[in-house]
């Protein structure tokens, strides 16, 4: 196996999230930073500052000069899909920031051009590794709370009109082809598709509340599985983030969370078998409260590369590659189209439906 260090190198490295990614690859063994781009002047106006790593004036000199193993892309949503080609065709892995794209057609190009390179897509979503989501994870994957019944999820992120001016490409349909859907929302959307797999059905409404821009800043969203199962999902940049919650009712246990507190209350019997032989008309199961727990839901982006090392040093896939990033980008592209054609949408989405009626939005 391999010793030497995977060589990164950071496409858009002006973005305000690359410090970051900087911190990461830094306390990552076995990777090292090789070179750092962003077309951007104003934007790399600082890059001194953040990392001592040689800088190229563009992506496509950067990848030829360099020749890294892996191409970290933290550009704008545009550009994700070209950049991760061009990668690929230089003979990079990737690890590409939320959204993977803007459209789940781009997500798909994405995929293709990783299998036929035969190299690795990742896509970043760190919360996965935060105790409270791993825990989730563990307690639903296991099958010990049954089958799931219903989820609410609430997740609001508060902005102000100077975040959107700090970068006018933010929340128009040229510049990131969406606003909370694919910038603030694509995290709470993961974890719910990580948890529970794609919805079969999506019915929603988007606005544009209360920000001076194009697209949406509040999503709401109905949710229906396969299996029967029922959810709501809402986001927004118009209100405290005080309000995040998920609650999750399943056969054998009720569960919430707010924050970093997790509260679990487990059903005996479950409720399918409760509802079909307890002989009283409003009979309840036995409830049992667990101790609450006090879990980090956040977590740093240093998981992400240390997963991505072991990933490519072993062959094995990342915990998010470009098939489950692209779930959930598919879940917001459904949410937009759902509410932009006031009809129910099925999943999987149709791409052509999606992208002429964004193309129509870009176009305005």
């Amino acid at each position: 196996m391999p010793t030497d260090p995977l060589r990164f190198a950071v496409i858009g490295a002006g973005a305000t999230i690359a410090p970051q990614h900087f911190a990461a690859l830094d306390a990552t063994d076995g990777a090292t930073l090789v070179a750092v781009s962003d077309p951007n002047p104003a934007a790399r106006a600082n890059l001194a500052e953040r990392t001592d790593a040689p800088f190229v004036h563009d992506a496509a000199t950067l990848l030829r000069e360099t020749a890294p193993d892996v191409a970290v892309i933290l550009a704008p949503h545009p550009f994700h899909a070209p950049l991760a080609e061009a990668a690929f065709a230089a003979g990079a892995h990737v690890l590409v920031e939320k959204p993977m794209a803007v459209t789940v057609s781009e997500a798909d190009r994405m995929i293709a051009a990783a299998e036929r390179a035969g190299k690795t897509l990742a896509v970043v979503f760190q919360h996965r590794f935060s105790p409270m989501t791993e825990r989730l994870r563990a307690w639903v994957a296991s099958g010990e709370l049954g089958g799931v019944v219903r989820v609410a999820m609430s997740e609001p992120w508060l902005r102000t009109a100077a975040y959107f001016r700090a970068s006018p490409w933010r929340a128009t349909w040229r510049g990131e082809g969406g606003g909370v859907l694919l910038n603030q929302g694509p995290h709470a959307l993961d974890l719910l598709t990580h948890l529970l797999g794609s919805p079969m059905r999506v019915t929603a409404i988007t606005r544009t509340a209360r920000h001076a821009i194009e697209c949406e800043d509040t999503a709401l969203a109905l949710l229906e599985w396969e299996d029967g199962a029922v959810g709501t999902f809402a986001t927004s940049t118009t209100e405290p983030e005080t309000g995040r919650r998920l609650e999750l009712v399943t056969d054998r246990a009720r569960i919430v969370v707010e924050g970093n507190r997790l509260r679990r209350t487990d059903f005996r019997p479950g409720l399918r078998e409760h509802a079909a032989t307890d002989p009283e008309p409003f009979g309840r199961p036995e409830l049992t409260d667990r101790a609450e727990e006090n879990l980090d839901s956040g977590a740093s982006h240093a998981p992400v590369y240390a997963d991505l090392v072991l990933a490519l040093r072993h062959g094995r896939p990342p915990r998010c590659d470009g098939e489950q990033g692209r779930t959930s980008l598919e879940l917001a592209n459904a949410i937009a189209l759902s509410s932009w054609t006031q009809a129910p949408v099925a999943l999987p989405l149709d791409r052509v439906t999606y992208d002429t009626a964004l193309a129509e939005r870009s176009e305005r």
